[in-house]
């Protein structure tokens, strides 16, 4: 991650002007142990498929997963000056730690893994997600996903 302090001064400037939402508060939910949860993945370094459209700069929109996708099915289409990819490139779990998960799940850490992982642009401004939301959840609760493990890159 780079530091405000060592983007280009237009970058930076350009941050410092952003209006930060005011999202409100969240009271924290209760739920099953960890070793009975299901749990997906939800990425922020713009991870889709080779099939998928690649995610456009501001883009708010997410891109699905699916748990059975090849590891060298899933690219990266986050791109920006102060973003470094060798991570990735070298070991895909370093964004999508699928293979962490399914570690965790065959060891009882963890109840089961999800059939569909997410993963949107990171930064995106919230309010360009926001009209996506609704359909994230459902796709979580159809797959009956009581615990995400949120991945920001």
């Amino acid at each position: 991650m780079v530091r405000l302090a060592e983007l280009p001064p237009a970058t930076a400037k350009g941050l410092r002007a952003l209006e930060l939402p005011q999202l409100g508060e969240t009271v924290p939910q209760g739920g099953p142990p960890l070793a009975q949860r299901r749990v997906a993945i939800i990425s922020t370094a713009g991870l889709g498929l080779r099939s998928d459209r690649p995610f456009a700069p501001g883009d708010g929109d997410f891109r699905i997963l699916p748990a059975d996708a090849a590891a060298d099915e899933v690219v990266m289409s986050h791109t920006s000056v102060s973003y470094d990819r060798t991570g990735f490139q070298q070991d895909l779990n370093v964004a999508y730690p699928l293979e962490r998960l399914r570690e965790m799940s065959a060891s009882g850490e963890i109840g089961s893994v999800a059939a569909v992982h997410l993963s949107v642009m990171g930064a995106t401004d919230p309010m360009r997600m926001e009209p996506h939301v609704a359909e994230i959840v459902r796709l979580l609760r159809a797959d009956q996903i009581d615990a995400a493990l949120l991945v920001p890159v």
